[in-house]
């Protein structure tokens, strides 16, 4: 399936959401994005049981209705498919690239990761949607032994993965950051501390969405 990428999308920890806040804070951060011009947003839950990550992906996908936003799922091909997800991000350790395939069919999306160019180019052999990539610089947000790739290995990337293909860069970006390495050939730049750490997320993604437009 042939998708189009925003210039940014938001990643969604659950470690970015209060321990207190239930589902009611949930579901008006998932209003206030949409409402904010968010078209894709990625849920990633490391913490949660598995009752538990599902009740919040069926909140955001009430809060984000399809048609307006598309949800990928973070690891969880099976919690994507029960809360009406359009699609799922694996990785290694996760299900296989062609089995979510199998599993999500032609019109959702899979999406996994390469942290270098043999992982690169052994993705793009699969029938995946897209390929994320870095840390493109240090974060906090993932936990990582991987050394940060920079601007350079963002233009390393595109050379090895041709023009065709869909590039998301991801991890230590700021809205400094952002145009160069839009610049450099990534599609797409997925953020998360940036934008969650803020007190009003759905604000901070209008911010970063006019600067991406002016630059």
């Amino acid at each position: 399936m042939a998708i189009a990428l925003p210039q940014i999308y938001p990643i969604l920890d659950d470690s970015f959401l209060p321990k207190d806040g239930g589902s009611g804070y949930l579901d008006r951060l998932g209003r206030s994005l949409a409402d904010a011009g968010v078209t894709l947003l990625e849920y990633r839950s490391k913490s949660g049981t598995d009752a538990e990550v599902l009740a919040d992906a069926r909140v955001l996908r009430a809060a984000m209705p399809a048609g307006q936003v598309r949800l990928v799922m973070d690891d969880r091909v099976d919690v994507a498919l029960a809360a009406g997800f359009d699609g799922v991000h694996v990785d290694a350790g996760d299900l296989p690239v062609p089995d979510a395939r199998l599993l999500l069919g032609v019109d959702r999306i899979v999406g996994t990761s390469a942290g270098d160019e043999r992982q690169l180019m052994s993705a793009l052999a699969t029938e995946v949607d897209y390929v994320a990539f870095g840390p493109v610089f240090p974060t906090t947000t993932k936990q990582t032994s991987a050394v940060p790739i920079g601007i350079e290995g963002v233009r390393r990337f595109r050379a090895v993965a041709g023009p065709d293909a869909l590039l998301v860069a991801a991890a230590g970006i700021t809205l400094e950051t952002a145009s160069e390495i839009l610049e450099a050939g990534a599609n797409t730049v997925a953020v998360a501390a940036a934008i969650f750490r803020q007190d009003d997320p759905a604000a901070e993604f209008r911010r970063w969405v006019a600067a991406l437009k002016q630059g």
